[in-house]
């Protein structure tokens, strides 16, 4: 028996923004997209284009306001290539969230508030 990992799952309330933030903040790019017949929900795959594993932004027609994170402690991570360059950019984009100098290591939230762990690739 073996489980492959595939995808996570972040419901979002305005989808062009999330999609914006991720190409621009990670690269990210759509990989697919599932729309309901009656547009009550849209799903929108983001890939890195590199591995196989995707985020599914889920955008839901009856659910405008913000989603409850709880206290926030789930997240994706990403190692980065060059991470001088990325801490740069996410300054930039002013979505640091929290930084922790001693593990070498730092959070960037999106538009909704999850949060993204960014590591240097060792």
């Amino acid at each position: 028996m073996k489980a492959v990992l595939n995808h996570c799952n972040i419901n979002i309330t305005d989808l062009s923004k999330s999609i914006a933030f991720y190409k621009e903040a990670l690269g990210m790019q759509i990989v697919r997209e599932k729309e309901a017949s009656d547009g009550s929900f849209k799903l929108v795959y983001l890939g890195d284009g590199i591995s196989p594993f995707q985020i599914e932004l889920t955008w839901l027609k009856d659910h405008p306001q913000p989603y409850d994170l709880g206290e926030n402690e789930s997240h994706i991570c990403f190692v980065v290539d060059d991470y001088e360059a990325y801490h740069q950019l996410h300054q930039q984009m002013d979505c640091i969230c929290f930084e922790n100098e001693a593990m070498g290591l730092y959070f960037i939230h999106d538009p909704d508030d999850y949060w993204i762990e960014i590591v240097p690739k060792k």
